[in-house]
């Protein structure tokens, strides 16, 4: 190990800097934060609420898919959103033992406030940072997910 640290100096360093970001992702992923009217969500609850979207509605086997987790996961997700109203689950309309799930009037607004979080996120990025850099983090994410699903 020592002659790696000592070959590579530069790969240790990036290596620190990943431990030290999925720590932080860790540690906010532990903590609901607040979606100003809409109220406290973990951030499970959020992104969940992300992936169903402001459409029509989606069914949970769909919805499982958009997050990559088991069916059985996003209905323990789903049933917390409905006790706190954000989603409603209704049967589908050609397939009763399909659910449909769509957001509340509270869903619809804890998903436009994380949105305008997310916009204010990139706005913060482009003081900071050029197109190219953007364009290169971007990449630089989409290939540590990748790498993190290995």
């Amino acid at each position: 190990m020592e002659n790696l640290q000592s070959s590579h100096p530069k790969s240790n360093r990036g290596i620190r800097h990943i431990g030290r970001l999925i720590h932080q992702l860790r540690r906010l992923e532990r903590q609901p934060r607040s979606f100003g009217a809409a109220g406290e969500l973990t951030p499970s609850e959020i992104h969940t609420l992300e992936a169903i979207g402001p459409e029509d509605g989606v069914l949970m086997s769909e919805l499982a898919a958009r997050l990559d987790v088991t069916k059985g996961a996003v209905t323990q997700v789903i049933a917390k959103l409905e006790a706190k109203a954000y989603v409603l689950r209704v049967s589908h309309a050609r397939d009763s033992r399909a659910s449909v799930i769509r957001l509340t009037d509270l869903g619809k607004a804890a998903y436009a406030a994380h949105e305008e979080e997310h916009i204010r996120f990139y706005e913060r990025l482009r003081t900071e940072f050029d197109d190219k850099e953007i364009e290169i983090f971007e990449r630089c994410v989409d290939r540590l997910i990748e790498a993190l699903k290995e």
